[in-house]
């Protein structure tokens, strides 16, 4: 499947069309599972996972006939094989389809999306259009439901806001089930289950001997303040890198640089600006074959 680099590289650079990515594999620690053991390539992820995670769709709490059509679409989609196909595109060398937005109207019947557009393979980009699993799902629900879909991008942080605020109705955008983001929008049923990764350079072989997560944590917990890891702003990756309660993380000695997206965080990575990034899985691997079909 063909991508524009510069979906992976959001506010980096404009690149032409490269390989899309390919599914999550089980290599060990520093394969090339995601390009990143291959000569040229300048950064690989460590194919362990750190965290069990779900991701779901936050829905406006005050549209409770909404989230059970949401549910049993995802019900539906997963018993037909809708979801399996969707996933299959970005993970198995299919091809995306590309999803418009509506211009809001309030005098229309209209889903509005809320999303954060730079978060491949589940939400990214491509001049005016919008691709990704959750696009995808975002554009079969709207049809099942006889609504035009609208699609709001915006910085994650605020995408479960904005649903709490009753300016969207439903928040699709790689979103790990939480309970403070419970504050904000009522999840509906799992569709996809997600994890935490770590990446490094290419010559990094500080994990190379790891074979679980317990491995990798207690390496990461050898780092100090002066040790500096990327994530996206907002997401689980801050979350386990900062320390969360509610989330049973404990937190790592090291200096937390949150990002606008995973994209920058390894560009900042390769500049040698910070050790590692942590960031979800999927992405994970879409971002470093993206950045490694430059070098």
């Amino acid at each position: 499947m063909k991508k524009l680099l510069a979906i992976a590289m959001a506010c980096v650079m404009a690149l032409g069309l490269l390989a899309g990515c390919g599914g999550k594999e089980d290599g060990g620690a520093g394969s090339d599972a995601a390009g990143g053991s291959t000569g040229g390539s300048a950064v690989k992820v460590i194919d362990i996972d750190l965290t069990d995670e779900q991701y779901a769709f936050g829905v406006d709490k005050d549209q409770p006939e909404l989230l059970e059509q949401v549910n049993a679409f995802v019900a539906e989609s997963k018993s037909d094989g809708t979801l399996d196909a969707i996933c299959e595109k970005y993970f198995g060398g299919g091809e995306p389809q590309a999803v418009q937005s509506a211009k809001l109207d309030e005098s229309k019947d209209q889903l509005v999306v809320a999303t954060n557009a730079s978060f491949e393979p589940f939400e990214y980009m491509d001049g005016e259009s919008y691709y990704g699993i959750d696009m995808e799902i975002a554009a079969l629900l709207a049809q099942k439901l006889g609504k035009e879909l609208v699609i709001q991008n915006m910085d994650f942080e605020a995408v479960c806001l904005t649903v709490g605020q009753h300016k969207c109705d439903i928040a699709m955008a790689g979103l790990t089930v939480s309970e403070d983001r419970e504050e904000y929008v009522t999840f509906s049923e799992s569709y996809y289950e997600a994890s935490q990764r770590v990446i490094v350079k290419n010559g990094d072989t500080k994990f190379d001997g790891c074979g679980d997560a317990e491995a990798v944590a207690a390496l990461l917990a050898e780092l100090s303040a002066s040790d500096k890891i990327g994530v996206q702003g907002g997401t689980t990756g801050q979350l386990y890198v900062e320390g969360d309660e509610d989330w049973g993380f404990e937190g790592l000695p090291a200096t937390c640089v949150p990002y606008k997206n995973g994209s920058l965080a390894v560009q900042d990575l390769i500049n040698g600006n910070i050790q590692y990034v942590i960031i979800d899985a999927a992405p994970a691997a879409c971002i470093v074959e993206a950045i490694n079909q430059m070098q």
